[in-house]
């Protein structure tokens, strides 16, 4: 017997992918390379520029990207991803405007703001132990855990979802929540795996999330910076040198 019905077609290990038609693709790009980045200094919702280098990295990208096309661009509202959303979104076509959302700021990191690694095991060795053993829950002093960021940052992508159903979105925002979007697109991430994932400055992760549903498309790619000389790696989630 047959029927007209449509069928969701399982991937293996019988997973239901989002449904195009209604899920959002998010290209989500970590900002480039502050001055805060480059002297290793912990910055989270400090406003700091592009370093010089930065600059390089978003022209870099703005070239790779230079014609494709968006429903809907957006930015964090620190001054470094805005700057690099900027300079990529006049190149895209139909030059986009861009939009700041304050819901994809960088995990508040309260007192460890302009403190180099040196000075907070110097200051907050407690925090420092603590954040070893129980990294997803532990509180920055006076600032935000890896738990609270998720919460944040994935009601703003929820909200984005809703917004832009079936469509592409290019969001720019911080290597702490380029590792949310991986979150929302696997349903979680296990214990410890947050500092496993290596997000440099300006890489690309592409997302694909439905409601209650996500898929993985691709991670870090910076094939776009092989020629520069800089892509960093340190952030302010990690505990070590950023």
């Amino acid at each position: 017997m047959s029927s007209d019905l449509p069928r969701k077609r399982l991937a293996p290990f019988g997973f239901t992918p989002p449904d195009r038609a209604t899920a959002t693709e998010f290209w989500v790009v970590r900002h480039g390379e502050s001055t805060w980045n480059a002297d290793g200094r912990y910055q989270g919702q400090t406003d700091v520029p592009l370093s010089h280098i930065g600059i390089l990295q978003a022209a870099s990208l703005a070239e790779r990207l230079t014609g494709l096309r968006f429903d809907a661009v957006y930015t964090s509202d620190l001054v470094r991803a805005s700057q690099t959303a900027e300079a990529v979104a006049e190149r895209l076509l139909g030059q986009p405007p861009v939009q700041a959302d304050p819901g994809l700021r960088e995990i508040d990191v309260g007192e460890l703001s302009g403190l180099v690694i040196a000075d907070i095991r110097a200051r907050f060795p407690d925090y420092l132990t603590t954040l070893i053993q129980e990294p997803w829950a532990t509180r920055r002093p006076g600032g935000e855990s890896m738990e609270d960021l998720f919460a944040r940052c994935g009601a703003a992508f929820d909200r984005l979802r809703a917004r832009h159903p079936g469509g592409r979105v290019l969001v720019f925002t911080h290597g702490g929540v380029v590792r949310v979007a991986v979150g929302l697109a696997l349903g979680g991430v296990p214990a410890n795996a947050w500092a496993r994932l290596s997000v440099t400055n300006t890489s690309i992760t592409r997302v694909l999330l439905g409601h209650n549903s996500g898929t993985l498309l691709g991670f870090n790619d910076d094939a776009h910076l092989e020629d520069l000389i800089e892509a960093t790696e340190a952030d302010d989630v990690l505990g070590q040198s950023q």
